[in-house]
């Protein structure tokens, strides 16, 4: 052994002892890590929402981030860091809002589940309600920019919309083929859908004005979508309690 050099025991407990300290450091770290992972996602969401509001009420060029940020309380560098320019932003939020969608059908509907179409189709456009309920600007957001072509447009169509499209339409072409959905263009059928969806949101202060129902009231949302469901689904698919349960707006 060279002079000054340690034993090879002692070397070895050293090293231990300061893997042991590395480790639970890095244990220390990691939920730090996971809560500044959180709070950075419900960041975005609550940029993403604002974004949707914003655009919805005053359209893409009379939007701004400077106004998405006083929405939330932020400092507008906050969303530019995650957002660079406002066309990102948008798409970004568009992205988001589908993404929620998509996220409720997985959970009523889920692909692989063993729900006959009509049944799984049901499920889909009732998330799809509960979404608009949860967040009435989604609509007016996406109309905006059906006032104009645009390469925004174009952009959601064949970025977000397609694929949902093609989870929608084999299913009611299935449903159609059972006799059970009217024999006209599917795509005719899933706008009809969206509008259904639209509506309540759409003409929810005409609604309160005209007869002081309003569409924030829970009972008032859940009238509305059962008697939407019961006129579309209601003679094909089961409306026992369980079913009901089920898709009772939350």
């Amino acid at each position: 052994m060279r002079r000054g050099s340690l034993p090879l025991i002692v070397l070895s407990s050293l090293m231990a002892k300061q893997t042991k300290v590395v480790a639970h450091a890095g244990r220390r770290r990691h939920p730090r890590k996971r809560a500044e992972q959180q709070r950075s996602l419900e960041t975005r969401a609550a940029i993403l929402n604002a974004a949707i509001a914003e655009f919805a009420e005053r359209g893409f060029e009379g939007a701004s981030i400077r106004a998405i940020a006083d929405r939330i309380g932020v400092q507008h560098p906050l969303i530019t860091y995650h957002y660079p320019s406002k066309d990102i932003l948008w798409r970004a939020a568009a992205e988001h809002a589908f993404t929620q969608i998509r996220a409720g059908w997985d959970i009523s509907a889920p692909e692989a589940s063993d729900l006959p179409p009509l049944a799984r189709l049901r499920e889909e456009y009732t998330a799809l309600f509960r979404y608009t309920v949860a967040f009435p600007e989604f609509h007016q957001f996406m109309r905006q920019e059906a006032l104009t072509n645009n390469p925004r447009l174009k952009w959601v169509a064949e970025t977000v919309l397609a694929p949902l499209l093609a989870r929608l339409i084999p299913q009611i072409v299935a449903a159609q083929k059972q006799g059970l959905l009217p024999a006209v263009d599917p795509i005719l059928f899933h706008y009809m859908m969206v509008s259904l969806t639209a509506t309540f949101s759409g003409f929810g202060p005409e609604m309160k004005m005209t007869s002081g129902l309003s569409a924030e009231d829970t009972k008032v949302t859940e009238a509305y979508w059962r008697l939407v469901d019961a006129t579309v689904f209601g003679g094909h698919v089961d409306a026992g309690p369980c079913r009901e349960g089920k898709t009772r707006l939350r």
